[in-house]
């Protein structure tokens, strides 16, 4: 087998059942397979089975779990809340070890070092942030997880080297290996809570991050929301590892906070500018200065000099879908932040902006807008889509000025005909749906690309009628 890959065969003695073949199936499959390890694969999907060329196929509700070595649930798929899936109740009634595939990696690569990022909004800027301030080479570094690449996708690693992982709460909630030398909980807001039985249950899973941590072990927390002060306060108290603070909006002892326009390093109790926040011009907002202080305090925990991190910081290219500006056409900024799939990161969004022509709307989440309430004054129309879009019209009646547009082509055309009708100087074309979009889209990333198309045509547009 390659040197590449991560080697599975510890686990060859018995068949190994998959549910799920999405990008995290797929990968735990392939990593199994080429392992000699047998591999019984299913997905409820006839297409999806189909796709998954040259794996074995075998039907999970007719196959003998018993005579599994694991069960390897998919994320997306509920072992417990609302209900759970009738192979995963067949697993449990067989005794089978229900894992995720980070249980895998975990077991396969026990030397390296792995640091954990979580939390309802800004997971995966944190992760790609510390990913990015790790560039310089000084320690091998694989980035995986609930973002890009799945975990048994990646290179393995040796003793020197480090794996940075997204997780989110459906990961963490099957999670049995306590691995995460550096755990980072950002936020906590109100999602996924029918997964989780309400949010005790979301609470919960998010805590789970910190499972196992020792002595020797850190524990870096926001201390911006009510939710995550308490699990501080609780770990600090507990003292079974070093917990660190971060705040976007207040000095914190001991932590890493931002204040006039700097992050202040006091992790060794001497309040040191370290990083200008006003040259990170991919990171704007509040919300990203916490950001910013969570992948500072990875870095610096894990060996890595002040001095580094603040070159490295301004230099952040920012991610995809994640407040993305993709163009400014005829004065008007147009913004892709598709990943914004709950009413917290949609406010994130409309905090950094005046002017705002704002598309939104989807699968709509049972929590509602309630949380981007307070940023409504920055909204000058909104554009609704989706299947959410009477719901949202409903809620936004009398504060905001609402056009149902339906879909996002639609949407993209009338924002900009307002945007010019208003003589908006400076205005900006907002994606940022707070809503989950698979009523329209397969995920966030094609909702993205749609808009981002629709912007490459209006750009075409304007440059055949200036020629």
């Amino acid at each position: 087998m390659s040197a590449e890959r991560i080697d599975l065969s510890f686990l060859g003695d018995r068949p190994v059942a998959i549910l799920g073949l999405g990008k995290s199936g797929l990968a735990t499959a392939r990593a199994l397979s080429s392992s000699g390890v047998e591999v019984w694969a299913w997905d409820d999907a006839a297409d999806t089975r189909q796709a998954a060329a040259g794996l074995p196929i075998v039907d999970l509700a007719q196959a003998d779990l018993r005579a599994c070595r694991l069960f390897v649930l998919s994320p997306g798929i509920p072992h417990q809340y609302p209900r759970p899936h009738p192979i995963v109740a067949l697993a449990q009634k067989a005794g089978c070890e229900i894992v995720c595939d980070v249980d895998l990696l975990a077991r396969a690569q026990p030397d390296a070092a792995y640091f954990g990022v979580t939390g309802t909004n800004g997971k995966s800027t944190v992760t790609s942030l510390v990913g990015h301030i790790f560039s310089g080479g000084e320690r091998p570094t694989q980035l995986g997880g609930n973002l890009g690449i799945p975990v048994l996708g990646l290179a393995p690693l040796g003793r020197e080297g480090a794996y940075v992982l997204e997780l989110s709460s459906y990961q963490l909630e099957l999670l049995s290996t306590p691995i995460f030398t550096i755990a980072v909980l950002i936020n906590l807001g109100v999602d996924h809570l029918d997964r989780h039985g309400g949010l005790d249950g979301y609470v919960a899973a998010k805590s789970r991050i910190f499972r196992g941590q020792r002595g020797q072990d850190t524990a870096i927390v926001g201390v911006d929301d009510n939710q995550t002060s308490a699990i501080y306060n609780y770990l600090k108290d507990q003292g079974s590892q070093t917990t660190i603070p971060i705040s976007a909006r207040r000095p914190v002892a001991g932590g890493v906070y931002a204040e006039a326009g700097w992050l202040i390093d006091d992790t060794g109790g001497e309040a040191v500018r370290a990083v200008s926040l006003a040259a990170a011009v991919n990171l704007p907002g509040s919300h990203n200065a916490q950001n910013a202080a969570a992948a500072y305090a990875v870095a610096r925990v894990a060996g890595t000099k002040r001095e580094t991190i603040a070159q490295r910081i301004p230099t952040y290219p920012g991610l995809a879908h994640r407040q993305e500006a993709i163009a400014e056409i005829d004065g008007i900024t147009f913004v892709n932040d598709s990943k914004a799939t709950n009413a917290e990161a949609t406010a994130r969004a409309l905090a950094c902006y005046e002017a705002i022509y704002w598309i939104a709307g989807g699968q709509g989440k049972a929590s509602g807008i309630t949380a981007l309430e307070s940023e409504l004054g920055h909204i000058r129309h909104a554009y609704l889509i989706g299947e959410a879009a009477e719901s949202m019209a409903a809620a936004l009646e009398g504060r905001v000025q609402v056009t149902i547009s339906r879909h996002l082509s639609t949407a993209v055309r009338q924002a900009v005909e307002q945007a010019h009708a208003d003589g908006n100087s400076g205005a900006v074309v907002l994606l940022s749906p707070a809503c989950a979009s698979w009523d329209q889209f397969a995920n966030f990333e094609a909702r993205g690309d749609a808009f981002r198309a629709a912007i490459s045509r209006l750009a075409q547009g304007a440059d055949e009628a200036s020629t």
